[in-house]
């Protein structure tokens, strides 16, 4: 009797160890499950965190290009309207004493101003009675202050999307004491005559998405500041630094352009011929 409990007690002991064996293989399958797990969702989180990141890169890729393309295309008019034909309305408004360079060519008291316009290649912005002009001591020229974009002026924008606006600021370059003697002047031209000289000029084209964030600093609005650092008041931020503040994506797109203003003149008299030309005779109304 003896011997049978011993026996009997022997195979108990051998089943319980066989149910230890399997429970603790089970818990390490769930272990083993449970890391991958975990290896998924880490793959998963680190793939949407790069789509995210590819997203933000492309999309600012797009917002660079088309603020570039917009600052680009107001120089490129600008550029086409002063080199343009001399009898085109155009030529003769940016040239005229009301035109963002005839400002400067016809008066050399407005040498240190800022011709501010928003440009709009469907209206004429351009001209005086539709800019600001800014005076580098502060205030403006003749109470031109009406040019600034508007953000809440759908005519404003470049296009009637209602996307991108571009505001111009063009002034002379400032003088450089490095500047060769007679840079100014044009080669083959005379000295006296005051209309063979050579401007130089600085053109900033800044360009913002106002859809993104209101370019709008407290009570400034961007786009009524300064863009030269130099004429920046005490307190306040130029355009550039105004629109960073405020969030909002822009570029500014600067460029430096010669203007020379060259006079022309009419042969009344062929050297042995005698003959007057038809140019030099003055038309007589009855």
């Amino acid at each position: 009797m003896s011997n049978h409990y011993r026996l009997s007690h022997s195979l108990d002991q051998g089943k319980k160890s066989g149910q230890i064996y399997s429970n603790g293989e089970r818990g390490a399958t769930l272990i083993v499950v449970l890391l991958f797990l975990v290896l998924i969702m880490l793959a998963g989180a680190i793939a949407v965190r790069q789509s995210n990141t590819d997203l933000k890169i492309a999309t600012s890729d797009q917002i660079n290009t088309v603020l570039l393309q917009s600052s680009d295309s107001a120089n490129q008019k600008l550029e086409m309207m002063v080199n343009g034909s001399p009898s085109s309305e155009e030529y003769r408004d940016v040239t005229s004493a009301a035109g963002v360079f005839g400002h400067f060519l016809l008066n050399p008291d407005n040498a240190t101003n800022e011709f501010i316009y928003c440009f709009n290649p469907r209206t004429k912005k351009y001209l005086a009675a539709n800019a600001s002009v800014k005076k580098s001591t502060g205030g403006y020229w003749s109470s031109l202050s009406g040019g600034f974009c508007d953000y809440t002026n759908a005519n404003d924008y470049t296009s009637a999307r209602q996307t991108v606006m571009t505001q111009m600021s063009v002034t002379v370059t400032p003088t450089n004491p490095n500047t060769p003697v007679f840079d100014h002047m044009v080669i083959g031209k005379e000295v006296q005559d005051r209309t063979s000289k050579r401007y130089q000029f600085d053109v900033r084209a800044s360009s913002a998405l106002p859809a993104y964030n209101e370019p709008k600093v407290g009570s400034d609005k961007c786009f009524e500041q300064t863009s030269i650092n130099a004429n920046v008041a005490t307190g306040k931020k130029s355009l550039s630094d105004c629109m960073l503040s405020a969030s909002t994506p822009s570029k500014m797109l600067y460029e430096q352009v010669d203007v020379e203003n060259a006079s022309s003149s009419t042969l009344c008299i062929p050297y042995g011929k005698g003959t007057l030309s038809s140019k030099c005779i003055l038309s007589v109304t009855p």
